[in-house]
């Protein structure tokens, strides 16, 4: 099949909707389709980039204030329709409703190509702030589900990574067929094995006593200042290690400091793929703190390199974290709740052990192998009910002609007059012949 994915977060920014877009359009190109992706650019500037066997097509964009390094393309109406044009995709995937959702979902309609969109977001990560005010919340959040809902009800179908995003979009008004498909997971990659003393040298983690690790996006909803909160309140010695990079980082370093446990944190900013995998194995608990989760991939990731989580009752989290199974779920905001979970595992290893293997074992559905057929199964089903209402246009159309005229349509040859108008005039003797304009080139 020919799939065109469109997002606005791919990488190298670093998140879990790049993550997935990325995993996503390779594990498609792999499995023998033709696949192109839709983002922006990181500058003002159009580029096409050939990733193996995935084309990439980068839109010129400006970075958004509001949302360290998301980038918003600049209207390319003129190139994403020449990108339709020449890829004749099969089916669109949108997963994100911005810029470049929104003009892949007008265009692609306009020329009867089936559109599949994904949701990644909820009210709480595109605005913490505004989500959260006494005041203006509950407008925004209306706000913000009236404006997602309205953009998926123009698509043919809808996914969400868990049955809860799913929900979340069916509760403020989703009409169109939707179902849940797991971000996915490559449990080839993300798997138990021996530790890499080597990477805890390297990172300067100590190998004396428990490591709890915490991996994402420093950002107000991630609630990583709750896990610092709680730190300050686990008397039993553990160390904490902070992987991911954000808009809080200086202030979370700066609140360590001021609760006296600089020494038992280490912020590790950035991770490049090479450690995440080693990193996971290094640790003994995962803790996410977040409360704006639709699924979370670094603990679908923890919990695929056997650890056990420590995870705020809050979005999607309950569905792979099953409390008191293989780790324990602890009040959002609760900074005394989080402290118990993290000394009840940090004291017992046998425990850590059990519930680390009951991660895997959740985990294995998550697969990328199971979620990529999935995925072909949806492409297939739309391209399939596409072709079949192309079809009954075209009986539609020829009974119609019938009808009207008493015998089939048939398309009437061009007279000569108007065949001569659109042939290209010979030149003149000593007059340069002018060079068509050449449009995008797919590799």
């Amino acid at each position: 099949m020919r799939i065109l994915i469109v997002t606005e977060q791919f990488p190298p920014m670093v998140g879990g909707v790049a993550t997935v877009t990325d995993s996503l359009s390779r594990d498609l190109a792999e499995a023998g389709h033709q696949v192109w992706v839709a983002a922006p650019s990181e500058g003002r500037y159009d580029q096409f980039l050939d990733r193996g066997l995935v084309h990439l097509y980068r839109f010129a964009s400006v970075e958004w204030p509001s949302y360290e390094g998301q980038r918003i393309a600049l209207l390319p109406v003129a190139s994403l329709r020449r990108l339709l044009r020449v890829a004749r995709p099969d089916v669109v995937h949108i997963h994100s409703p911005i810029i470049l959702g929104n003009l892949a979902l007008l265009l692609a309609s306009a020329r009867h190509i089936p559109v599949v969109a994904t949701n990644h977001y909820m009210p709480l990560n595109m605005s913490p702030t505004l989500s959260t005010d006494p005041v203006l919340g509950k407008s925004f959040r209306a706000l913000a589900y009236g404006y997602l809902v309205t953009f998926y009800n123009r698509c043919d179908s809808v996914t969400a990574p868990t049955a809860t995003a799913l929900d979340l979009l069916k509760q403020h008004g989703l009409r169109v067929p939707a179902r849940p498909i797991s971000n996915g997971i490559d449990l080839a990659a993300f798997a138990p094995r021996p530790r890499d003393e080597a990477l805890r040298r390297r990172l300067r983690l100590p190998a004396d006593r428990p490591l709890t690790l915490y991996i994402g996006r420093l950002a107000e909803e991630k609630r990583v200042h709750i896990l610092l909160d709680a730190l300050a309140q686990v008397k039993t010695p553990i160390h904490l290690a902070i992987g991911g990079t954000g808009p809080l980082r200086e202030e979370l370093e700066e609140r360590a400091a001021s609760l006296g446990i600089a020494r038992r944190v280490s912020f590790l900013g950035f991770v490049a793929d090479d450690d995440l995998r080693p990193l996971y194995r290094l640790a003994d608990v995962f803790a996410m703190p977040s409360v704006a989760e639709l699924q979370s991939v670094a603990t679908l990731e923890a919990m695929a390199s056997g650890l056990p989580v420590a995870a705020a009752d809050a979005g999607a989290l309950p569905e792979l974290v099953h409390d008191g199974e293989n780790g324990y779920l602890f009040a959002p905001d609760d900074s005394a709740a989080l402290a118990d979970r993290l000394t009840r595992l940090a004291r017992d290893a046998d425990l850590r052990a059990t519930f680390g293997a009951r991660s895997v074992e959740i985990v294995r559905p998550h697969d990328r192998r199971h979620v990529l057929a999935e995925w072909q199964e949806v492409y297939a089903g739309l391209a399939a009910a596409a072709r079949q209402h192309a079809a009954k246009g075209k009986r539609t159309k020829a009974k119609s002609a019938v009808k009207n005229t008493g015998r089939p349509a048939s398309r009437s040859l061009p007279s000569t007059r108007r065949l001569a108008t659109r042939l290209p005039r010979p030149a003149r003797p000593g007059t340069p012949t002018r060079q068509p304009r050449r449009g995008l080139e797919i590799g």
